[in-house]
């Protein structure tokens, strides 16, 4: 559902532990729902295998990274493992105020920040069904080392915690299951809003 004439256009935020399957959930929403605008981060750590360049993140190096924050180009950022992203600011103000809705997929810090700037933003917890499935996850990527991985761990532990203060959990058993979920929650969050 696209924003039409001024109707401002709703931003949904997705945050989920490393492992959740958050990519690949979201690639599935953006295929059931074309109009929809992603939000792609910024981030300094290296494209994994499959990744593009400004499709799956804008790929710079900390020094660009932080020539953006002291420009104020971000609208949020944050250090993860090591590694630092953060959310352009231009791409999403220009399309919720054109009444494009957004998706944005950031981690639980990222959107703390967001739900202080832009209050009406929906918020939602995509995970799984606990640590084991998250670790076994990530070990079958295979893109991290041992030391990484715990990291990795160590993070959605905490992450985990903070879950309840997102508006909505969402289960990622089933990828087109959660994809579907997320969507209806956006709609029926633009709805409520429309009605209001």
């Amino acid at each position: 559902m696209t924003g039409e004439g001024n109707a401002r256009g709703l931003l949904t935020v997705v945050s989920a532990p490393s492992g959740a399957g958050k990519n690949t959930v979201i690639a599935e929403i953006l295929r059931l729902r074309p109009g929809l605008y992603f939000s792609v981060s910024a981030t300094t750590r290296p494209p994994r295998q499959g990744e593009t360049d400004a499709v799956s993140y804008h790929f710079v190096t900390r020094g660009e990274f932080t020539a953006l924050i002291d420009a104020g180009e971000l609208l949020e950022y944050a250090e993860y493992a090591g590694d630092l992203y953060g959310t352009p600011k231009r791409e999403i103000i220009d399309n919720l105020g054109c009444g494009r809705d957004c998706i944005m997929d950031i981690d639980v810090q990222g959107a703390r920040s967001i739900r202080e700037k832009i209050p009406e933003a929906v918020t939602i917890f995509l995970t799984v069904s606990g640590i084991p499935e998250l670790e076994r996850r990530l070990r079958a990527r295979g893109t991290d080392s041992e030391e990484k991985l715990q990291s990795r761990l160590a993070i959605a532990r905490g992450e985990l915690r903070e879950a309840e203060l997102f508006d909505h959990i969402v289960i990622n058993d089933d990828v087109s299951r959660a994809a579907r979920e997320i969507l209806d929650i956006m709609d029926k969050a633009k709805n409520e809003r429309n009605d209001a």
